[in-house]
């Protein structure tokens, strides 16, 4: 199994960014896919998760709002639309999948990170 994040950038408070996640060797729409990020200093947490099975979508409630998570089937891609970010935004981006029917079961696969860097 392979994920590769990219879309990070450097991008001033109030602007977008769009990360894609292309994944080989499972099925996104089968599986429980989501976003994490790590900032300098911090723990890796979770943004926003799909789980495999019917479950209402995960954000974190500092991107609920701003955030946006989706998949592209066809393509075996995830997303994240990134709207009015903000300097607390900025961290390494890691997109995660595992076959399990819920996010909260854990992730068994990640990808490498992408930086996000907001600032002025």
């Amino acid at each position: 199994v392979q994920l590769q994040a990219s879309g990070g950038g450097l991008v001033q408070p109030g602007g977008s960014l769009r990360l894609s996640c292309a994944a080989s060797g499972i099925t996104l729409g089968e599986s429980s896919i989501g976003w994490f990020r790590q900032a300098p200093g911090k723990e890796r947490e979770g943004v926003s998760c799909i789980s495999a099975r019917a479950s209402p979508l995960y954000y974190e409630d500092s991107v609920k709002g701003r955030f946006t998570i989706s998949r592209d089937n066809a393509k075996n891609t995830l997303y994240l639309q990134m709207n009015s970010l903000k300097p607390e935004d900025t961290a390494v981006y890691y997109c995660a999948a595992s076959p399990r029917p819920s996010c909260y079961y854990g992730m068994d696969y990640w990808g490498g990170g992408t930086q996000v860097t907001v600032s002025s």
